[in-house]
């Protein structure tokens, strides 16, 4: 049974009565007014215009809207404006591609930015989702092509004063990504960009963005004694499961140096608890990197896993990545219980300042943070295995909890006798 195919004077009134199509058919009623305007009825019962007209030689079926968002009288009219162009011989598809993108959003081309890089680590995608979904709220459903350079300067400067330098500039730098993305995404047939040009290049014409000095900053040796008790206190609460995983998280890349991220993603399956190592996959430098763990890391580690041996993670969590992601509440409390503000990749920085002051070798201080030797002739020849890092790892721990007045760790000779029994 062909779908039906009915004539009608389409008004407000007579298609709001027009019940839904068969299962799996579709309807068509040809307006009695304008030739070729037809409104489409699904099973489901949804309404649209469409204009079906001959097009460069070829019957087109041109989408003008739904309803009821777009009225009769307003359909009609875009009927007779799309009519006009075909007659002239504007390619109706082609403008209709054309207007698709011009209706791109911000949050469209984010989503479509998010499949296309998926391999971008969790931590950076989910910088830009808060970006998008906080710096530019207001942008969010609003086509690219409205996002102005006057608009990003203004913007620029705001964000500045509400949120710092620091914020805004990344802010604008995830913007200008997501739109760079969105001009090949996007692109018409001949290789038309959406967008003339990226708004966010005002920033550079007008130089705009902040100079971004160096962090020179890291928890001092006085400090350690506050900072290690407001960390620790976060365990205060059993209950509390993620204040306990943040605790461990800020110990661990203190005594072992790691980045961020690389301490909220760690997975089980990169901790040997037998052999005191973990490894982090796909560093920033794209190698894996294994380290020995001292005594104090490895009886933390192994005081989690007793308590959750089913997780996937060592910071387990409850949300979409299934690890801690943004654990700012608690750092802000570690913060003001202890009076030391500092940030995650401060922890990193207090490690290297350590194992400076304690004279570790330049080569054996590399080998830990997993810095590159590329332009040291003498570096490529040696070769450094985990086991040999243990010792400066160990002297590393036992300095910082000595001057957090913790228990002393046991010695590096008292484990290497131990690994040998």
């Amino acid at each position: 049974m062909p779908n039906a195919r009915l004539v009608l004077n389409l008004t407000k009134a007579a298609i709001e009565n027009i019940p839904p199509a068969s299962a799996g058919r579709r309807n068509y009623y040809n307006d009695v007014k304008v030739q070729g305007l037809q409104l489409v009825v699904t099973d489901s019962g949804s309404k649209s215009y469409y204009l079906y007209v001959r097009n460069a030689g070829k019957p087109v079926r041109h989408h003008l809207g739904g309803h009821p968002a777009l009225t009769p009288e307003n359909a009609r009219r875009l009927a007779e404006i799309a009519r006009g162009q075909a007659a002239t011989g504007t390619d109706l598809r082609a403008a209709r591609r054309k207007q698709d993108r011009d209706r791109v959003t911000l949050k469209d081309a984010f989503d479509a930015f998010k499949v296309a890089r998926a391999s971008l680590k969790p931590h950076t995608l989910y910088e830009y989702g808060r970006y998008v979904e906080v710096a530019f709220k207001e942008w969010r459903d609003r086509p690219l092509k409205e996002i102005t350079k006057d608009g990003v300067a203004k913007r620029h400067q705001r964000l500045t004063t509400d949120h710092g330098p620091a914020y805004a500039d990344g802010a604008m730098r995830s913007l200008r990504s997501i739109i760079n993305f969105a001009q090949f995404h996007y692109e018409g047939p001949d290789g038309s960009p959406p967008l003339s040009d990226n708004p966010v290049r005002r920033l550079s014409q007008t130089r705009a963005w902040h100079r971004r000095k160096r962090r020179l900053t890291y928890v001092k040796t006085s400090q350690l004694v506050d900072w290690f008790e407001a960390v620790r206190n976060l365990k205060a609460d059993p209950d509390d499961k993620e204040s306990i995983a943040v605790s461990d998280w800020l110990q661990l890349m203190m005594l072992a140096g790691l980045r961020r991220s690389e301490a909220l993603g760690l997975p089980w399956s990169d901790v040997d608890l037998k052999e005191r190592t973990l490894t982090v996959r796909d560093t920033k430098n794209h190698e894996d990197h294994t380290l020995p763990l001292s005594d104090y890391l490895l009886d933390l580690l192994a005081k989690r896993r007793e308590v959750n041996p089913e997780a996937i993670f060592v910071f387990a969590s409850y949300g979409d990545q299934g690890h801690l992601i943004d654990p700012r509440k608690a750092l802000e409390l570690v913060i003001a219980k202890s009076g030391i503000p500092f940030t995650p990749h401060d922890l990193r920085r207090t490690f290297i300042t350590v194992a400076e002051s304690i004279d570790i070798s330049a080569y054996a201080l590399k080998r830990l943070l997993n810095h590159k030797m590329r332009q040291d002739v003498t570096a490529g020849y040696i070769i450094t295995d985990v086991e040999r890092l243990r010792k400066p790892m160990q002297q590393i721990t036992d300095f910082i909890l000595r001057s957090a007045a913790l228990k002393p760790t046991a010695s590096v000779e008292s484990i290497t006798k131990e690994r040998a029994l």
